[in-house]
């Protein structure tokens, strides 16, 4: 017998009339998922978050192994490779999980023991129903119980983490599961779960000290207060604040649900590969890899052959079969930036690539599926393309299902600050300079220009700002000549230097969604100055 020959009828026994079940010849119960939620959660209330985990961790492994030993012989495998493989398909029977293998990149080094992806993770659901969306990984029982069964199946400690969980706000769950001399540090936090020493001790401490955290953690969050949580849920995988922004990743999470091509358009330097990657990784193909190429930098001649592979002797040069990247992103995305470049004759391959969904290597005569879905990205209008004849009309229908426009940084200047400040954190730590900040005329410097290059401008610009520093800020004489050349905009007629400080901090507040404590740290000043200031503007100031 094979893993995937185990039936759900052949193992399921009971009598309509009511009484004993039986699963694989040992009784068995049947568990409303919404009442093994609510038992996560009231372990969580009375234990705390790691209180729980340890229990639901400990019992999945203790089911798993068990498990593994009630099937190695209760039924007759082909070989001992299906009894190791049974477990995640008896998940999948039980409605636990829905288990699927996925792909390695050979490029993290060796391939574990256990990679899968799973869809439907009835835990990560039930959490997400009763407790919310978590900061880590959440589905303990399951995780435990295959870590059991493949200790058990193997002889040895196998241990299973979740790369990727829905119940932290991932498109779909995934694991991989390895001995533990293969873990190395990064299985040291987790490594307690799976002790049952450990869970013994630790439950006799946890409430206390658990609830006794999570106390502190409250408090903190009141004392922030209700519009620096809100603005903390709202902020993006980009570092982006702004309406416009927020709208285009709320769309670009949406359309990643459904498995279909889309055209992002927008200025050189907006971010289209980012809301690409976003699309990514919140889909289902999250697991499969995520493969770019600019079109515009590639030459016409070798385009063909980078796109979809060539076979061995296909031209000079061409020494041994090579894939290409609609291959290499088999099961995963595939980003065509710069799609406007793309010349006639290539557009009619792509058309026959995305219309057929397989492709053939230079020098070949056959096919080769591929399942990947294609993304593309341009800063040309296509639409005058076409007028022009340098685009195929029917190339961009099929290209442009859904359009996300991503818009430059001009229109969204909420944003302006919060972008300098993540790329300011990076490059400070690149260049060891950690606590650098930015002075507030330079903040307001950044504020007023407008950009031409986009957030690519920016990130350069911060950058050399930060290379430049002599102190722990940046000033204004840091930033680009361009950047320091926009003057300060005057009004129609002269104003007194209060006028010029009261427009200069209403307009850093406006910039800082009206957060004051923002605002002042922008302004460099203390808050108690911030709030007398705005008391002295009146109405306009304290609104």
């Amino acid at each position: 017998m094979k893993a995937t020959d185990l039936d759900l009828r052949e193992l399921l026994q009971f009598d309509p009339k009511g009484g004993i079940l039986r699963f694989a010849n040992e009784r068995a119960l049947l568990l409303d998922a919404v009442a093994m939620g609510l038992l996560r959660r009231e372990l969580i209330d009375t234990l705390g978050v790691t209180g729980a985990r340890a229990v639901l961790t400990r019992f999945g492994y203790a089911h798993g192994w068990r498990t593994a030993e009630t099937l190695e012989h209760g039924l007759p495998w082909d070989s001992e490779e299906e009894w190791k493989r049974a477990g995640g398909w008896l998940h999948t029977l039980q409605g636990q999980v829905r288990v699927e293998p996925a792909s390695w990149d050979s490029s993290r080094g060796p391939k574990p023991i256990a990679v899968s992806t799973w869809q439907d993770s009835y835990e990560a659901e039930q959490h997400l129903l009763h407790i919310g969306r978590a900061d880590e990984a959440v589905c303990w029982t399951l995780t435990g119980f295959a870590s059991g069964y493949l200790s058990r199946a193997y002889g040895k400690d196998i241990y299973c983490l979740e790369e990727r969980c829905r119940g932290k706000g991932d498109a779909v769950c995934q694991l991989v599961g390895r001995p533990i001399d293969e873990w190395g540090e990064t299985f040291a936090d987790h490594l307690p779960f799976y002790k049952k020493a450990c869970m013994e001790s630790a439950l006799a401490q946890v409430t206390e000290q658990l609830k006794r955290v999570e106390r502190t953690l409250r408090a903190r969050r009141q004392a922030l207060g209700p519009d620096d949580v809100a603005q903390a849920k709202l902020r993006s995988p980009l570092g982006t604040q702004s309406a416009a922004m927020r709208k285009v990743l709320d769309l670009a999470r949406r359309v990643a649900q459904v498995d279909t091509t889309v055209l992002i358009t927008g200025e050189s330097g907006v971010g289209k590969e980012r809301v690409a990657r976003v699309i990514h990784d919140e889909s289902a193909r999250t697991a499969g890899p995520f493969v770019a190429i600019n079109c515009g930098a590639v030459p016409e001649t070798l385009l063909e052959s980078e796109l979809f592979g060539h076979a061995r002797g296909a031209f000079t040069g061409a020494t041994q079969d090579r894939p290409g990247l609609f291959e290499a992103a088999n099961h995963g995305t595939l980003l065509l930036d710069e799609i406007g470049e793309v010349t006639p004759a290539m557009q009619v391959k792509l058309l026959r690539v995305l219309q057929e969904r397989e492709v053939r290597r230079v020098g070949e005569n056959k096919g080769r599926p591929v399942d990947v879905r294609v993304l593309a990205a341009t800063n040309r209008d296509l639409v005058e393309e076409i007028r022009a004849a340098r685009f195929r009309q029917d190339l961009y229908y099929r290209l442009r299902v859904v359009e996300l426009r991503v818009p430059p940084l001009r229109e969204r200047r909420d944003d302006v600050l919060p972008l300098a400040r993540t790329f300011l954190a990076a490059t400070a730590e690149r260049a060891g300079r950690k606590g650098l900040s930015l002075s507030s005329a330079a903040a307001h410097q950044l504020l007023r220009y407008d950009w031409p290059g986009n957030v690519r401008e920016l990130e350069n610009a911060v950058e050399r700002a930060t290379v430049l520093a002599a102190g722990d800020r940046i000033e204004v004489d840091d930033l680009p000549d361009e950047v320091r050349a926009i003057a300060v905009p005057t009004a129609g007629s002269p104003c007194s230097l209060a006028e010029v400080e009261r427009k200069h901090i209403l307009a850093v507040l406006q910039a800082s969604d009206g957060n004051r404590a923002k605002a002042a740290a922008t302004l460099g000043i203390g808050a108690a100055t911030l709030y007398r200031k705005l008391k002295e503007y009146g109405p306009v100031g304290v609104a």
